[in-house]
């Protein structure tokens, strides 16, 4: 039997998975959430714990990562975590090869989640893809001519750094108006919160503010989701914002490179009818109209970076053979 381990270090959430080549579900599957406050050296111990767990005293014949950061994929080096202190330039592949003795591959999560969606999901059918993650953060990855696409050092398709407002809040990016700063949940729930916590706002977002007992810290992009579709206007307003940015970050990308396929994924994208169509209007009207494309939520859900892993260790294997 050859065994392939998917891993995924989220921004959030940490998850692994083992699963036999040539299939299509996985054998073992464990998720957990990462520690407030944790770090590499937390994601690290947590992961290896999963990995245990999962292996059960195999060995797996090749290792796939996702990584939500920037990485170098040719070294598997990853550059930093912009939500997780501790991983500038930690060697991640290297890290895993030594550990567990077999050839790992890490790339960054939106990449990956491109190529599990080509592999196994919505982009089965298409040379052309664009992948958005829209999630504790906003990333992308692309597929072109079946293959992916990383760029010039791997940077390809950071849409979430792409600026919709230049005289919008600022990103921890240090631009102004990026869509991230706009669309992910963590940014929506602390505009929730600010503007709440303003005295003249005192007796807005009345089913907001019930969904959390008046304890503002406990808002999220879950919790927005939630208040808007119960007809909250605050969070309605906070959500349409995001999709807005989203959409015209959508539209542009469209009229500059042309996929065929949209695909997008992450916590944000379970916001409900709302957030969507705002999305597929705004990027539509953004478009040219002579420009075709589509709009399609990832078949793989929350596993798109995981089954991405699988297809980066099987990418080992079958360059195994062919040496």
């Amino acid at each position: 039997m050859t065994l392939i381990l998917a891993l995924d270090f989220g921004g959030t959430k940490l998850a692994a998975a083992v699963t036999q080549v040539g299939t299509d579900e996985w054998l073992r599957y464990e998720r957990r959430l990462s520690p407030i406050n944790g770090n590499a050296t937390t994601d690290l111990e947590i992961m290896r714990s999963l990995i245990h767990n999962l292996l059960q005293d195999e060995t797996p014949n090749a290792i796939g990562v996702s990584f939500g950061g920037p990485v170098d994929a040719t070294t598997g080096t990853v550059r930093l975590s912009h939500h997780v202190s501790g991983w500038e330039n930690i060697p991640l592949k290297d890290l895993l090869e030594k550990e567990f003795g077999v050839s790992a591959s890490v790339d960054n999560d939106a990449n990956v989640a491109a190529l599990g969606e080509h592999r196994f999901g919505a982009g089965k059918e298409y040379d052309s893809l664009f992948y958005i993650t829209i999630s504790t953060g906003v990333g992308g990855g692309w597929i072109l001519n079946g293959k992916p696409w990383r760029g010039n050092a791997g940077m390809a398709g950071e849409i979430g750094h792409m600026v919709v407002n230049p005289a919008g809040p600022v990103c921890l990016c240090g631009k102004q108006g990026c869509i991230e700063r706009l669309a992910s949940g963590p940014y929506m729930a602390q505009d929730a919160k600010e503007y709440l916590l303003k005295e003249a706002n005192h007796f807005q977002g009345k089913k907001l503010r019930t969904l959390v007992n008046d304890n503002l810290d406990l808002i999220t992009g879950k919790i927005i989701s939630e208040a808007a579709a119960q007809g909250d206007e605050l969070a309605i307003n906070i959500l349409q914002g995001g999709a807005l940015a989203l959409g015209m970050g959508i539209g542009n990308v469209a009229n500059l490179i042309n996929p065929q396929r949209f695909i997008l994924g992450g916590s944000v994208t379970k916001s409900g009818e709302i957030w969507w169509k705002t999305v597929q209007k705004t990027a539509r009207n953004t478009a040219l109209p002579e420009i075709d494309f589509e709009i399609v939520p990832a078949a793989l859900g929350d596993d798109a970076p995981l089954w991405g892993a699988v297809a980066l260790a099987e990418t080992i294997l079958i360059e195994r053979i062919q040496e």
